[in-house]
């Protein structure tokens, strides 16, 4: 199926060139770690040397009497709490108790990074270690310390779904006992498994930057970040001060793949700024982003499954720990939300009882990192299905294609599919890598494995508004707040879709720097929300302005309305050409007349319907802009070393309407290479004593492009029925099955369940021995 698309003149559907592209390739483009201002002074932090302490003593005497330092502030001067979206549970700076290993005591601001490193040396700590508590099964044991003593007193949403070292906990539960009692006692067989997964990095080439001033009762913040109203109000809350007195100014982003949605360093920049009257830069360090810049969590995740002697499923348990580390500074409790529908968004689960809990630890807080949840899931579901197929002795596809949804039935919530293509994009795959049950024949003594994985997955549907404005000079500027962090969402698709809806050149489309001063708000790169939400804010407000710009040329050119059209950088008379005025006249002519011509739109995704009984404790409880998926892989693992090789990659990919296919062609390949990042090399490990162990990238290992196969792409288009021309999210999706695919292709090859991520060597040697 294929999108209604505009004219053939139309700039939707086109592959063009991105605007950024000369000045990030000739290293010409401004990162916020590039910004100056006059007069800046440069910032440091002191972190906890350890995971669990009390704090004795802390004197910053020493270190604010040295030559060049203009401030030091501590948690004495930041008392706040907040959350991300849930509980508040975090302030600035260690207060009384230190709960990570790299939590922020306290920060000197001075006129040199040099100056600022020895004021922090000067620093006067001292510490009674307390026993770190880092394994979430630990956590969660009833004699175990508690991280936050408090825990009660904290604010939050919804009342009732926590205690202990339990941040949060959900549940999702259908069907009655007497129905869960028939369905195990009629299975043929009743699998049980265990997987656990790593933190992943999200490890961006720019680190967390910002530069903040005070001047005038209100601080400007210079920020390198996804989401800049959350960084605003996150720092206001943080700060004790309204939204307003904080305005966040986005430069160019050196990526962020979810890491930087949150405020992290630019409360403490804030708060040295006013105390110093000066402009302070403050920028993390390779080390410091690693060991405490909110990576993916870690988690566990238990899966029960009553399954008939033909491969369908009957009944599903799940207990799901997530780690939280030491605050709800991320989103991590927000997203406790999408293993229960990740679990059940694809196949057809009848009776359900999924329970998740997010864990306090005294580790570093977790944070988004792209598809939130849904890798370390959709790897557990579908290892697990392939494991429950060899129990059973059926087909894995067959198995798939058996249970997985059809459109306009329903996922486990009770939410509707109308639009599920599942079943059409496993087709795709399947003609281009057809299904072979039996093992291919290997090269060189290797064992050779393949599988398929399709998926369900959402776009966020976040609020956005967007403001259109028509120049002078026949140029259209676009103000709004989405922030394009690499991945061409903001300079190609909303610029393209503006220019479709109004007929003029893309190359007219001018988009503002994010501001939260000048911008609506915006719900922040996210969730592969911008096209989809930001450009159908843009879209609405574009196709108003261009009523007002025929309206307006209707005026000055004495014709109908309805006979005109824009065109060519003017307005035209449908069928006289000779009749026209440029863009530029008509906007200049309005101006004394009817006033400037502009227009806002305004979009959020409604919500869908579900069976609001079965969800207790979850903060969103349907997906919206659900779009249909298949992946499938081919490798080889070589059982004297145990390393992994993939032959062939494979992928479906419904994206609703294709804007830009070269953008969407790249953010796929992006997303692939972090997934096999995810299945084979990377994890963040965090030792018993709670310290972070990789603390460079010597030792923290991302693929290179030699790791990543060709891909075979095939671009799907069924368009939705919420975002502009029909758009679902395309940047996310494609990182959520990769480690799945991949898992369950080694264990195809090896013949054992694959429970653990990555897939290391020594991981798959274990495997192949503990097979044996």
């Amino acid at each position: 199926m294929t999108a209604t698309r505009p004219g053939s003149g139309s700039p939707i559907g086109r592959s063009m060139v991105r605007p950024d592209a000369d000045a990030k390739t000739r290293g010409a483009a401004v990162y916020t770690i590039d910004h100056v201002e006059a007069g800046m002074l440069h910032a440091a932090v002191l972190r906890a040397p350890v995971a669990a302490a009390t704090i004795r003593r802390l004197d910053v005497t020493a270190a604010a009497g040295l030559a060049g330092v203009h401030a030091v502030v501590t948690g004495a001067d930041a008392p706040h709490r907040s959350g991300m979206l849930a509980t508040k549970d975090q302030t600035v700076f260690a207060i009384d108790t230190v709960r990570y290993a790299g939590e922020p005591i306290a920060a000197v601001a001075a006129e040199s990074a040099a100056a600022a490193a020895a004021a922090v040396a000067a620093i006067e700590l001292d510490l009674e270690p307390l026993p770190p508590v880092v394994d979430l099964d630990e956590a969660v044991a009833p004699q175990t310390r508690l991280i936050h003593p408090d825990w009660a007193t904290y604010e939050v949403p919804v009342e009732g779904h926590r205690g202990g070292n339990v941040a949060w906990e959900l549940t999702l539960d259908r069907g009655s006992d007497d129905e869960w009692a028939v369905a195990f006692a009629t299975a043929a067989a009743v699998v049980d498994d265990e997987f656990r997964v790593p933190r992943q990095h999200q490890t961006p080439l720019e680190p967390h930057a910002c530069v903040a001033r005070w001047n005038q009762g209100r601080y400007t913040v210079h920020t390198s970040t996804q989401f800049p109203h959350s960084v605003r109000s996150r720092t206001a809350e943080l700060l004790g001060l309204r939204p307003s007195a904080i305005r966040v100014i986005v430069p160019t982003v050196g990526g962020g793949f979810g890491g930087k949605l949150d405020a992290m360093l630019e409360p403490i920049a804030c708060l040295l700024a006013r105390r110093s009257g000066r402009p302070v830069r403050l920028v993390n360090t390779r080390e410091e982003e690693l060991t405490t810049a909110g990576p993916r969590e870690n988690a566990v995740l238990r899966l029960r499954t009553a399954v008939a002697a033909d491969g369908t499923l009957l009944a599903q348990q799940a207990d799901v720990l997530i780690d939280n580390g030491a605050n709800s500074s991320g989103e991590t409790i927000v997203c406790a939300a999408v293993p229960p529908l990740a679990l059940g968004g694809t196949y057809r689960v009848p009776l359900a009882r999924y329970r998740c809990r997010v864990v306090y630890t005294n580790t570093a807080p977790t944070a988004a990192f792209r598809g939130v949840g849904g890798p370390y899931v959709i790897f557990a579901q579908e290892s697990h299905l392939d494991s429950i197929a060899r129990r059973i002795g059926v087909d894995r596809r067959d198995l798939r294609l058996r249970n997985v949804l059809h459109a306009g039935e329903a996922m486990v919530n009770g939410q509707v599919l109308p639009d599920a293509a599942l079943v059409d994009a496993l087709a795709s795959v399947e003609q281009r890598m057809p299904w072979n049950p039996g093992r291919a024949p290997a090269t060189k003594g290797a064992l050779r494995g393949t599988a398929v994985v399709p998926l369900t997955w959402l776009t966020n549907p976040g609020p956005a508004e967007a403001s259109i404005a028509l120049n002078d000079d026949g140029t259209v500027l676009v103000t709004t707040a989405a922030t394009d962090i690499g991945t061409g969402a903001v300079v190609t698709g909303i610029r393209q879709i503006v220019a479709a809806r109004l007929g003029v050149d893309v190359a007219d489309v001018i988009i503002s720097t994010p501001d939260t001063d000048a911008a609506g708000f915006d719900n922040g790169a996210q969730g592969s929300r911008t096209t989809y939400g930001s450009g159908a804010a843009a879209d609405r407000a574009a196709g108003e302005l261009r009523d007002l710009i025929l309206r307006a040329a209707a005026d000055q050119l004495e014709v109908a309305e309805a006979d005109l059209v824009i065109e060519g950088g003017g307005v035209t008379m449908v069928g006289n050409p000779a009749v026209s005025v440029p863009l530029g006249t008509v906007s200049a002519g309005a101006m004394w007349t009817t006033g400037p011509l502009s227009a806002t739109g305004r979009f959020v995704s409604p919500p869908a319907s579900f069976d609001a009984g079965c969800f207790v404790g979850s903060l969103f409880s349907t997906i919206n802009g659900t779009s249909s998926h298949a992946h499938a892989a081919e490798v080889e693992v070589d059982p004297a070393t145990g390393a992994v090789t993939v032959l062939r990659y494979v992928i479906a990919q419904d994206v609703g309407t294709a804007i830009n296919p070269a953008m969407i062609t790249s953010q796929v390949h992006g997303a692939v290479a972090q997934g096999l990042g995810y299945a084979l090399y990377e994890a963040l490990r965090i030792g018993d004593d709670g310290q972070v162990l990789d603390r460079n990238l010597g030792t923290y290992r991302v693929p290179t492009a030699l790791d990543v196969p060709d891909i075979d792409l095939a671009i799907l288009e069924i368009p939705g029925s919420n975002g502009a021309l029909g758009v679902k999210g395309a940047a996310e999706p494609p990182i959520v099955p990769v480690a799945a695919v991949i898992a369950c292709a080694v264990a195809d090859a090896i013949g054992t369940t694959v429970h653990e991520l990555p897939m290391t060597p020594f991981s798959v040697l274990a495997a192949l021995r503990g097979r044996d």
